[in-house]
């Protein structure tokens, strides 16, 4: 069997890597292996950073809504619970979208609770 070289298959590949690497610093940015090895680890971070961007999104509704509550006299666990006793579906995000774009439309919700 012939000896078959490289050459350019491994040069398309280094090329595909070094694209994905841009932005790096220093040798993780210009040597293959180092860059390979961000490029992975880079990868499990935009992984986990997805799963965390849903956290703290909720959270933040949460926040939202316990601040627009309190204005009113509630807390958080009344609205909630308020709201499962009216039979209001809306979700959080809904609801904070709700209390900070359109006020009186809270406080309608706000009045049907209590």
């Amino acid at each position: 069997m012939p000896r078959v070289k490289t050459g350019p298959t491994r040069s398309r590949r280094h090329k595909k890597i070094k694209k994905a690497a841009r932005g790096f610093k220093h040798a993780r940015r210009k040597r293959i292996k180092t860059a390979k090895e961000a490029l992975l680890h880079a990868g499990q971070y935009a992984y986990v950073g997805r799963k965390l961007r849903k956290r703290d999104l909720r959270r933040l509704w949460i926040i939202r809504l316990n601040a627009a509550a309190r204005k009113h006299d509630l807390t958080y666990s009344q609205f909630i619970a308020g709201l499962k006793r009216a039979s209001i579906e809306l979700d959080r995000k809904i609801l904070s979208d709700i209390a900070v774009n359109d006020p009186d439309t809270f406080e309608k919700i706000i009045s049907e609770i209590k």
